[in-house]
């Protein structure tokens, strides 16, 4: 699924038009977005919970050359599903 069929679901599920439920999809990852660049977890009950993670430096090999290369520290997104998600898949 794409976040345009995304958009069709949401508008025909919730009875309002595709440009409100675009919106309202746009709104909503921007806000997780920002939250996150706040380091800070935002957590949907029965869904999951987003939230940043540090990856420490560590070295790697170019695949061009096979030098060994430093990879920078980095702070990167994850996701870890709740309950009722899991559920949901099994």
């Amino acid at each position: 699924m794409n976040k345009t069929e995304l958009i069709d679901i949401i508008a025909e599920r919730t009875g309002v038009s595709k440009t409100t439920a675009g919106k309202v999809l746009d709104a909503a990852t921007a806000t997780v977005m920002n939250t996150l660049r706040k380091e800070e977890n935002v957590t949907l009950i029965g869904f999951g919970t987003f939230y940043v993670s540090e990856r420490a430096e560590r070295m790697g090999r170019s695949p061009r050359t096979g030098k060994p290369i430093k990879i920078a520290a980095a702070k990167i997104p994850k996701f870890r599903a709740g309950k009722g998600l899991k559920e949901a898949v099994q």
